[in-house]
Parts: C-alpha cells; sequence; structure tokens
C-alpha cells in the first residue's frame, strides 16, 4: 500500500518523478490555508519541483483545513504522511506522473485549534498562502465592504481564543506572534481573483481592525499582501477518478489528484520576511500584476463566459466537445483577435499569439474537460468582471460588437427558457439574481433584459448599435436556434 511504502521508504514507487529528497530535513517555512486540488496542483507542484533542484529546505509546507468538510482530505493525507500523486495531464494524450512531498506537516482546525495559531506565529513561518475560494473573503458584493454580521464571523470576534473562520484564526495566529516577537510576514492569496492581495489585506484588515485595533496597527507594519495571478486546470476527483488515477500511477493513493499540463503564477515582489526561489522553476514575479491579470481575465475567463451559454444551448455538455466543434472554435478565436485583444497589452515577455493558441488546446484538453454547467454558474458575479470591460470599450470604440450582441441574447434565452435546443430541460443556478433582474427576465421586452445587474456598468440601452444587433440576435435565436445563428456568426 502507500501508506505503507512511504512511511517506510520515503518514496513511493511510481513512474515519473518520485520526492528525490530527503523529507526528514525539511522545516516549514509556509502555512497553507485551504488544502485542496487546485493548491496541491499548483503551489505544492512547484515547491515539490524546487525542493527536487536543492532549494533551501526551510520551505516545506504546512497544510491547515479549517471546514468540516475538510475532513476526509485532511484524513487521507494524514495517513500518509501528507504525500500524494500528482497526474499531469498533457494536451498530446501523454500524462506524466510526480509525487509530491512538500506537504510536511498537517492541521485541522475544528479539532486542534491550537496547532493551527502556533503555526501562524511560528517565527519559521514567513509566508501564509491561502486558497479560500473567492467568496471566502466576506466581501458584500454590493458594498464591497467585509460583513461582520454573518454568525460565524460575529462568533470569532466575541470569542478571540475560540475561532471558527480563517479571519479568527488568522488574527489569533498574528497576535501570538506579535506577542512573542516571532517578526513579519507575508500573507499571499492563491485565489482566482483579480487583486486578490487587496482583497485579502481589505478582508483580514477589516475584521482585524474591529477586534483588536492594536493589532491592526501591528499587522500594517509587519504583513504584507502581494497581488498574485494563478492558473491551472485542476478538476475535481471523484471515487471513480481515484481508482483510475491509482491504476495509472502504480500507486495506492487515498489523495490523488490530476490536471491539466499548463501553470502559470505570476506574484508581485512584495516579500516582507523572504521567500523560495519559486523563479528557479518557472514562477515569474514582476513589480505589478495587472497586465497579466487583464490578459488572463479578458482571454480566458471572458472566452470561458463567451462559450459557456451559447454551446449550452447548442446541447454541448463538457468544454472539450464544444470547442471540438469547429464552429465555437473559430468563434472563441474571433473574440480573442477582434474583440477582446486589442486590449490585452502583452505583459512582460508573453507571446500573445501562442497565449490564445494554448487556450485553445487546453479547452480541448478531454483529460481534464470542464462542465459547461459550471462555466454557466453565476454568470451575474463573473459577466461584470469578465466580459462588461471589454464590450464598454467596444462600445466606446465604435467595434463591431455582433459576438458580444450574440453572447447576450444566449444568455437571455439560456435564463429565460429552461430547455436547450434538444429539447432538454435544465435548471438555472443564478445564485445572486435579484428579484428585479428576475422580473426583467420575465418581460416579454427584450430591451428590459439590458437592465439586468450584470449590465449595470454600462448603458447598454443607449449603445444603439449594440441594441440593434442585440435585438436581432434575440429573434434569430428564437426562430432558428443557436447554432445556425452562430454559423452566419463566423462567415468569413
Amino acid at each position: 500500500m502507500m501508506k505503507k511504502e512511504l512511511k517506510r521508504q520515503g518514496k513511493a514507487k511510481i513512474p515519473g518523478a518520485p520526492v528525490p529528497y530527503d523529507r526528514t530535513t525539511i522545516q516549514t517555512g509556509i502555512v497553507h490555508i485551504g488544502v485542496g486540488n487546485f493548491h496541491r496542483a499548483h503551489e505544492e507542484f512547484y515547491t515539490n519541483q524546487l525542493l527536487g533542484m536543492g532549494g533551501r529546505d526551510e520551505w516545506g509546507i504546512s497544510g491547515v483545513a479549517l471546514l468540516p468538510q475538510d475532513e476526509p482530505l485532511y484524513k487521507a493525507l494524514k495517513s500518509q504522511d501528507g504525500l500524494y500523486t500528482l497526474t499531469v495531464c498533457g494536451r498530446d494524450g501523454k500524462d506524466e506522473f510526480y509525487e509530491i512531498g512538500s506537504l510536511v506537516d498537517l492541521a485541522w482546525g475544528p479539532k486542534d485549534p491550537e496547532k493551527v495559531i502556533d503555526r501562524i506565529a511560528d517565527p519559521r513561518t514567513k509566508i501564509i498562502t491561502l486558497t479560500i475560494t473567492e467568496g471566502g473573503y466576506n466581501l458584500d458584493k454590493e458594498t464591497g465592504e467585509f460583513t461582520l454580521s454573518s454568525k460565524d464571523v460575529k462568533h470569532d470576534l466575541e470569542h478571540p481564543g475560540h475561532p471558527r473562520t480563517v479571519f479568527g484564526f488568522m488574527t489569533a495566529g498574528l497576535r501570538k506572534r506579535s506577542q512573542n516577537g516571532a517578526g513579519p510576514v507575508t500573507v499571499l492569496s492563491c485565489d482566482n481573483l483579480q487583486h486578490n492581495g487587496d482583497t485579502a489585506r481589505k478582508a483580514f484588515a477589516s475584521f482585524i481592525g474591529a477586534q483588536d485595533p492594536g493589532l491592526a496597527q501591528w499587522v500594517k507594519k509587519n504583513v504584507t499582501f502581494p497581488n498574485s495571478m494563478v492558473d491551472r486546470i485542476t478538476p475535481a476527483v471523484t471515487p471513480d477518478d481515484v481508482k483510475r488515477l491509482d491504476v495509472q500511477s502504480g500507486v495506492e493513493d487515498a489523495a490523488p489528484v490530476y490536471s491539466e499540463d499548463f501553470i502559470q503564477w505570476v506574484i508581485e515582489d512584495d516579500f516582507i520576511a523572504g521567500r523560495p526561489d519559486w523563479e528557479t522553476v518557472g514562477v515569474e514575479f514582476t513589480d505589478d500584476v495587472s497586465a497579466y491579470e487583464n490578459m488572463k481575465l479578458s482571454l480566458l475567463n471572458a472566452s470561458h463566459s463567451l462559450l459557456s451559454y451559447p454551446a449550452f444551448l447548442a446541447g454541448y455538455r463538457r468544454v472539450d466537445e464544444a470547442v471540438g466543434d469547429e464552429r465555437f472554435a473559430r468563434y472563441l478565436r474571433l473574440f480573442m483577435d477582434r474583440d477582446a485583444g486589442p486590449y490585452v497589452p502583452p505583459p512582460g515577455n508573453t507571446d500573445l499569439e501562442l497565449y490564445k493558441k494554448t487556450l485553445l488546446e487546453r479547452f480541448s484538453n478531454k483529460a481534464v474537460s470542464d462542465q459547461i454547467s459550471r462555466l454557466c454558474f453565476d454568470g451575474v458575479s463573473k459577466i461584470p468582471v469578465y466580459v462588461m470591460p471589454v464590450l464598454t470599450k467596444m462600445i466606446r470604440d465604435g467595434a463591431d460588437l455582433e459576438r458580444l450582441a450574440f453572447f447576450v441574447a444566449a444568455y437571455r434565452h439560456y435564463l429565460k427558457h429552461g430547455k436547450d435546443d434538444r429539447g432538454n430541460a435544465y435548471e438555472v443556478n443564478e445564485p445572486w439574481l435579484t428579484k428585479e433582474d428576475r422580473k426583467l427576465i420575465a418581460s416579454g421586452d427584450p430591451l428590459d433584459f439590458l437592465a439586468l445587474s450584470p449590465f449595470r456598468s454600462t448603458d447598454l440601452k443607449a449603445a444603439d448599435k449594440f441594441v440593434s444587433q442585440y435585438l436581432s440576435m434575440v429573434e434569430n435565436i428564437e426562430k432558428e436556434g443557436v447554432l445556425p445563428v452562430l454559423e452566419k456568426l463566423i462567415l468569413p
């Protein structure tokens, strides 16, 4: 069994790349909160590669799980001393297998909160990284302010010694760190949201300021919050996936993970207490992450949105299948080239043409195919961030708006009808639709839909060219279906 092999030998007998270093010499300089699949395929992978190249041994990772639903993964990893296998699925159909050994310590907050607090306060800890999801920062969608009134946050404000939330644990750890003179530390968000470091700073500073104003002053001087941009498609792992991955790797692993072969991490170089030499294994450091964020949001994330509703209405359910249809592939390439592209200055040494080509290859990777239903989920939150900035600039510049008009018309059709063009019924998963939004969707006048909450940043009704093309798309989709309209849209 993997458990016995790993504990006895320090490495598993797998093809590819077993741990090439002595894990018993590795100390923990990084605490990571939120040990999930993406983290294990991304930060742990980079750090494992660095340690394997002879990187300094003080940069091992101590993983922290805080949520009740984290218990199964925590127990699986704990039983294997933090070791697990990563299968990297190549776009050429060839897989690579890695044994990841950089996760050298684990703590589960609900069972052992003091261990979590002590890890944050440990003077050897120089960096605290986070994957707590985009919604985990507890910011109000309307105001952007930190929500102090939620149940668990209120509990942590009133009971600082018995935290439940990441904010309570972080504050308790930083308080102990300041009292013990453990020195400064960096908090690095690895979540997929724009300006994630600024978001983390706002969330933690708001909570700390409400609970302990004195500590808030210490944090201002002793904690940095770099922005970062992360990218690697990492699917959820089902029980069937576990069996399949174990057969492929040749290891009995209770917690395998798999990902695409593409990986990117761009970080603002603002580490107050030092950092690993991650650049030696491909991490990019910069003074400003904004251009990289803009590239990813405008090309990758916006393309996912542009694909989602039309492809779903056409009957597709997997991204690779939809992009395998040349009509959708051309639609996305036209969007990237003609619509979003002019507003994406290539950051650093990025080859933008290669980046766009690679995106389509990534979307086509059958081994890590995403569900289109996931891309459709929560358009109310995604569209203002991914699509509206490009559309607003295009309207300003008098650009051709037909692809964006098609997208908005398809979004309306998706929200309004509940059946795709093949007659398959579906449920709309839009948790943030308001009562007013629902009235606008139900309206018989398609113009009303342009006042939907995701579009509020721009007065779409005042854009005559857009309105004309949008109304035409609405009518044609209603009469003909999505694919015949798309076919006309992609004509040379």
